[in-house]
């Protein structure tokens, strides 16, 4: 974790900030403007971007998982640029938080995963970098996005460690921990043999 030099105050509104950018259901709008539906009331009813895949229309999953992954990347530069290293950190943790628990959808959000990701590229490059190939290998090696996030996510922090950005090990160990919480369901089912794989119905 960075020291922190900037004052509360200021600090708590780049958070507040960072949580509204989060909140954003990109997931829901882009469903809305491409005619998709209510997303929550379709696949898993998560807002993510694999849900959104799920309606057959690849346009706007991809659409939702870069405005997913920027939202993450934007709060973290911007803090960075206009207050510094603590803020950034504050704003990227506030908008996963964000994310995961929007205040325009009642605190029901999604899992993180996206803008997790752009997070760690914004903070620290070549941990997201890492980070993005952990996912890809696993996801590779055994076909089930979820234990892909999981596994990214548990080793993000050594990760952190190795690339020299220990500053950031903290933050990463915290959103690690959230993943987990957030993918409960995924890793019960990973554990009975359940979990859905990439490619498959």
């Amino acid at each position: 974790m960075p020291e922190i030099t900037s004052a509360l105050p200021l600090l708590a509104a780049i958070a507040l900030v960072g949580y509204l950018l989060g909140s954003i259901p990109f997931g829901i709008v882009w469903a809305r403007i491409f005619g998709l539906g209510d997303l929550r009331q379709i696949g898993s009813g998560n807002i993510g971007a694999t849900n959104v895949l799920r309606t057959g229309n690849k346009l706007a999953a991809f659409l939702t998982l870069v405005c997913d992954a920027g939202k993450g990347g934007a709060a973290v530069l911007i803090a960075r640029a206009l207050v510094g290293e603590d803020a950034a950190q504050i704003a990227g943790f506030a908008a996963f938080l964000g994310h995961c628990f929007p205040v325009f959808l009642g605190f029901k959000g999604g899992k993180g995963v996206a803008t997790w990701l752009g997070t760690l590229l914004a903070l620290a490059w070549p941990v997201g970098l890492a980070a993005c190939a952990t996912w890809l290998a696993t996801a590779a090696l055994f076909r089930i996005s979820s234990l892909a996030a999981l596994t990214a996510a548990v080793l993000t922090p050594l990760w952190a460690v190795v690339l020299g950005a220990e500053r950031a090990a903290l933050l990463c160990i915290a959103l690690a921990a959230l993943i987990l919480i957030r993918h409960k369901a995924n890793i019960i089912r990973i554990l009975a043999g359940e979990e859905p794989r990439i490619g498959r119905k």
